[in-house]
């Protein structure tokens, strides 16, 4: 946490420092300043959870550390979805009822009126709101990371109103086209039931003949039959024919309505998940890409900043060629200037202002002055008239 808060908030300490005409309202260490304060939290905990006591207590220990991945992908998920938390650490519990993830991080504000530049920001990171939309997007992505991990068509469970909403089986398309099916064939089956009650009255009839039947007088296992009775017959055993074909048509229907409902009960969990997993690869791509424009406008931002530093860097530049050209000018000068103006060169030496090869440079030029001098005084003569 003490690395975080070095990597993180040194560089705006220290910017602050240096606008401080005061020694007592200078921060040293930002985490000790933070830690003094009772208003301000040092760090936020943030704990991940899939699925519930009941249905972890069914799975052994080798299928609960696949979960390793899935929080893995939760932590790259979390930094991508909320830029702003700096995490420090994240540690995995599988030693209890469920396994869940406890990670510890920073929210940072930057941009703060008062104090630092960059600073902790608990309450501006994370309002009621904020956490409502980060915890929707973090589950979606959870279970998306679950599913791929252990190769499962689960869906996440139903929030209470407003917060989501399940496809109904009466949704699907499949569905409502054999629906339509079935309302067009609705005809058939009241012909069907129609055919159904004259079968019922014609094998009454049929009863009656076969009832009132008499053997001939040759042959007891022969019986006669009136012309009418026959009539009568055929048409039975023709009715019984028809009804049995539409009974066959809606048969087929009724199994194919069947089957398609099976079929698509089957596959609802499944479109779900599709439905699930597509929103969170959309929900990544988003947010990637907010995440690379904000990182544009910060590039922009710095392509200024540097073009305004670089000129200032020009000028001051040129303005410390010109003084140590002044410098070297003066060290050629007379003797009381040029010890004056070495001994600045010393001074701004002993303060850093000037490096050593710069410093031996104007040496240089100063004892080369100074030898100079001394040779003059050796050649001056004095004419005798």
């Amino acid at each position: 946490m003490k690395k975080l808060y070095r990597d993180e908030f040194d560089e705006a300490k220290e910017e602050y420092n240096a606008k401080q005409t005061r020694e007592n309202r200078k921060i040293k260490d930002y985490f000790t300043h933070v830690s003094n304060n009772s208003k301000s939290d040092l760090a936020c905990e943030i704990i991940i959870e899939l699925g519930d006591k009941k249905y972890w207590d069914t799975k052994d220990i080798k299928f609960k550390k696949r979960m390793t991945n899935v929080f893995k992908q939760q932590v790259i998920d979390l930094e991508t979805m909320l830029p702003t938390f700096k995490i420090a650490s994240a540690i995995i519990h599988y030693d209890e009822t469920s396994p869940h993830l406890h990670i510890i991080g920073v929210p940072i504000k930057i941009g703060g009126k008062n104090g630092m530049k960059k600073q902790v920001g608990k309450s501006d990171v994370f309002t009621k709101e904020s956490l409502r939309k980060l915890q929707d997007k973090m589950r979606m992505l959870c279970i998306e990371s679950f599913n791929k991990e252990y190769n499962l068509t689960n869906s996440l469970k139903g929030k209470k109103k407003g917060r989501n909403r399940d496809y109904h089986i009466t949704e699907m398309d499949d569905y409502m086209e054999m629906k339509e099916k079935l309302e067009k064939n609705q005809e058939s089956l009241e012909i069907a039931n129609k055919k159904s009650l004259e079968l019922d009255n014609h094998t009454k009839e049929v009863k009656e003949i076969i009832t009132d039947l008499k053997s001939t007088m040759l042959k007891k296992d022969n019986y006669v039959l009136k012309q009418q009775d026959k009539e009568k017959l055929v048409s039975y055993i023709d009715s019984v024919s028809k009804t049995n074909d539409e009974y066959k048509k809606i048969q087929t229907l009724s199994v194919t309505l069947n089957n398609v409902d099976t079929e698509i009960k089957e596959n609802h969990d499944k479109i779900q998940t599709l439905n699930e997993n597509n929103k969170a690869l959309t929900l990544r791509v988003e947010t990637l890409t907010q995440n690379i424009k904000n990182k544009d406008k910060e590039i922009e931002e710095l392509k200024e900043e540097n073009h305004s530093l670089k000129n200032t860097l020009e000028f001051w530049k040129d303005k410390f060629l010109r003084v140590m050209s002044l410098i070297k000018d003066k060290l050629f000068g007379k003797e009381k200037e040029r010890e004056k103006y070495f001994d600045v060169s010393k001074d701004l030496y002993k303060r850093g202002i000037i490096k050593e090869d710069t410093f031996n440079e104007l040496k240089d030029k100063y004892n080369f002055s100074k030898e100079h001098d001394d040779n003059k005084d050796k050649d001056d003569f004095d004419l005798e008239f």
